[in-house]
Formats: C-alpha cells, structure tokens, sequence
C-alpha cells in the first residue's frame, strides 16, 4: 500500500534545487524516510532522473556505520559526486547518527569534525541537491535546522492527516472516523488489524522510542516517573487550559510528590522538541494581545494519546478538538485559543469583566478564521452557548463552528458557517462555504 503524501511531496519538488538543504523534520515514525527514499525518489525518476543520479545513505543501518565517521561520510559522498557535469540528489537519512570526531589535522584536542562540516561542505558543491532527515536522543530534528543558520529549508512532516488516513483505508469508509479518532495517524497503524496489534505497536512507540529518546537527550536520568505521570496528566487535559503552576499543584495534591513549576515546564518543552506535543497560546482577540498562561496542550497524534491512556478516557469532543488542531496546522495556519473579553452586570447590578473562550484562532497571511469544535449543537441552548463567544468578536472574518454530525454545511442568519467534522477534514475549501 502507498500512501500518496502529496501535501509533503509538493513542499519537497517545489524546493528542489533551491540552493538551500533540506530537512525533513517531525515525529519519529511519522512517515519522513518514506517520503523521501520512496515518493520523492519517484517523483525524481519521473522527471527523467536516473537512479544513478540519486545517492541515498540510511545512517540508522548497521550497513553504513562506516559513514558515522564524517569523514568516512564526506569522502563517500563527494567519490559519488566527481562527475562534474552530473547532477546529484544526496539523501543522508537519520544524520545525528554521524559522530563528532577530533579534528586529525589538528593539536588542538577541542577541536572536532561533525556531520555540521560535512553538510556545509556539500552544499558548497554546485552539481549536488542535499536532503537530509533526522531524529534521535542525540539530535533531534528541529536541532539539526537550527544547526544551519539560515541555510536549511524545513519540510516538517505530521502523521497522516485524517484525508490521508481516510483514503488510504482498508474496509468500509463508513468507519475511517472511528477508526482514527481511536487509532490516529502513524502511518503503520493501516497494515495493522486488531485492537491489541495498534495498541501494542502505539504503546511500544511512547516506551521504546519516545521517552527513552527525551530520557536520554535531555539527561533525564532519574525522573522518569515523573516524565510519564507528566505525560498522562496531559493526556487526560487534552484541549483544557492549563500550565505548570497548575500541574505543579496537581503532582503535590494526587501523586504527593513535589515538582517544581520550571522542572515542568522544562519537562513540557522537552516532549514539544520531540514532536509528541503541541502548545497553543492564548489569545485576546479584542486586546490584540497574548495571555501568557494558560495555556492548551494538543498532540501531534491523538492514537499516541489514546494509547497513553490504554484507551480508556475517549472523550470524543477532546480528541475531535486535537484533530482539528493538527489538521489547521498542517494547513499551514498559525493557531492561537481565543479570549474574548466584556463587560456586563451580575445578579446585583454590579459590573462584571466576563471571559469567553474560542477554541481556534486560525491565521494565515491575510486570513483568518474563528472555529467552535462541539460534538453537537441539536440543542438551542448548546448551540447559542457555542456562538456567544463568535457573535461578540466584532469582526467579519469567518466564523465557524465544526459538529460531529455528518450535516449539510448551513450558514445562521448572522454569518456562521456550520458544517460537519469529516467534511471539514476531507475538503480544504469547506472552510470558506
């Protein structure tokens, strides 16, 4: 089974041979080596270039250890490059693999050689187009750009998008939805079949790959229960606000254990350079501010929550909520949870500074949308409940609020556009309506 990822496809040929590397950054497992090794390498094929012409090195690969060596690996690659009338596509797969070595030529003993010279170098060749991935306890992809200065191009992947997912699906589509709000998006979860074969393979993803990598890139030697407990208690918020003064109290009052506000938040800022989370910060839509805390944590795959939770906490409008989040990222939107404050008169008269909250501020360009995310809105006062907040904006950006309910998408008498989750997922223009 392939799986087309045009959205990433279309990134990489629209940045080819743009004088720049490229780095493929995101989650491990997320799909990044496929996209290179397999759909871009056919794409290079199609338009004409040979295989010849495409050098491709797996780091990770007990095959090459030889080229772990910068050295070793510069030598490999520039012997595969001499032609000087050729043009070459050099893949290097999983580059933090590449050890920092003393530099021979030398006495100074800090001084070292580390894949950061080699990439340099290549890029200095004007007949070779570098790509490079990368993402382990020792460097990280997000790491491996910054590294460049200003000279990498970033093509970061997220797991399958739910249109992915749904039309990659094998059985009725009927139940894709299901499917992938239990399971989510890592590309493997499709090949596999039974409830205990995804749970097993998802679970040992956050054991065995995962936090053994923030445990072992952030030194974390003796807090590892605290980094899962920390986890669960962020899977279990989901879409809630909090922040690490908040879960600082919650350690202290459930598991009696003291954990300072900046450990958690350090701890936070680990699983975000790892791609397992994501934050969203608060937005005064009417004070054109943000709000430092609270704040919302989402992440990057809600089958990897579920799994954290041995499936047990499916709030569908939580993890609806996540969904949404990461589709309008893959977008390409900045996103922001939006406040809208204003003034009115309590029981006594009194005047009162009230707050209501907007789940999504989607920005793009010159563009921008307010999005509800609520399961249902048969009820009046439900409905009414959720577009309060949207009727109080005051702007003529598009409103929406997204159901769970398969619904023709209709618009109410003051502009906002209601339409149904899957075609909210399966259709870009949906928004506009």
């Amino acid at each position: 089974m392939i799986i087309e990822r045009r959205h990433y496809l279309d990134k990489l040929v629209s940045k080819k041979d743009n004088g720049l590397v490229k780095v493929i950054t995101g989650i491990r497992r997320c799909g990044k080596s496929f996209l290179l090794f397999e759909l871009y390498h056919s794409y290079l094929n199609s338009i004409g270039i040979a295989d010849g012409n495409i050098i491709e090195l797996a780091l990770d690969e007990a095959a090459n250890a030889r080229y772990r060596n910068p050295l070793e690996l510069d030598a490999y690659i520039r012997s595969k490059v001499s032609d000087k009338t050729g043009r070459f596509y050099v893949f290097l797969d999983e580059i933090q693999f590449v050890r920092d070595i003393p530099n021979p030529y030398l006495e100074d003993k800090d001084a070292r050689i580390g894949f950061i010279d080699v990439i340099l170098g290549l890029m200095r060749l004007k007949n070779v187009d570098l790509y490079v991935t990368g993402s382990n306890s020792h460097m990280l992809s997000s790491d491996i750009l910054t590294e460049f200065r200003g000279r990498g191009d970033e093509i970061h992947v997220l797991p399958l998008s739910y249109k992915e997912f749904h039309d990659a699906f094998d059985g009725d589509r009927i139940y894709a939805w299901r499917e992938y709000l239990t399971y989510g998006g890592m590309p493997y979860v499709l090949y596999l079949k039974t409830h205990e074969e995804k749970s097993r393979y998802l679970k040992d993803l956050f054991e065995n790959v995962y936090i053994k990598d923030v445990l072992e890139r952030n030194r974390i030697l003796n807090d590892r229960s605290i980094l899962e407990d920390l986890l669960n208690i962020i899977s279990s918020s989901v879409g809630l606000l909090t922040n690490p003064t908040k879960l600082s109290n919650t350690f202290q009052s459930v598991k009696h254990v003291q954990v300072n506000a900046n450990t958690i938040s350090r701890y936070l800022d680990c699983f975000i350079d790892a791609f397992i989370l994501e934050k969203a910060f608060r937005y005064d839509i009417k004070g054109k501010r943000y709000i430092a805390t609270p704040l919302k944590y989402y992440f990057s795959d809600v089958g990897l929550r579920n799994a954290r939770l041995n499936f047990r906490q499916q709030e569908e409008n939580h993890i609806m909520e996540n969904i949404i989040y990461n589709e309008l990222i893959a977008r390409g939107f900045d996103v922001d949870d939006g406040v809208v404050e204003y003034n009115s008169k309590d029981g006594t008269g009194k005047q009162v500074r009230t707050q209501l909250e907007i789940d999504f501020v989607a920005n793009k360009g010159n563009r921008r949308y307010y999005i509800q995310s609520a399961l249902s809105i048969d009820d009046e006062g439900k409905r009414i409940q959720e577009t309060n907040p949207l009727n109080r904006i005051g702007d003529s950006f598009r409103k929406i609020v997204v159901v769970k309910d398969g619904i023709i998408p209709w618009h109410d008498e003051k502009g906002i556009l209601y339409i149904g989750i899957e075609e909210f997922l399966l259709d870009e223009t949906a928004m506009d309506k």
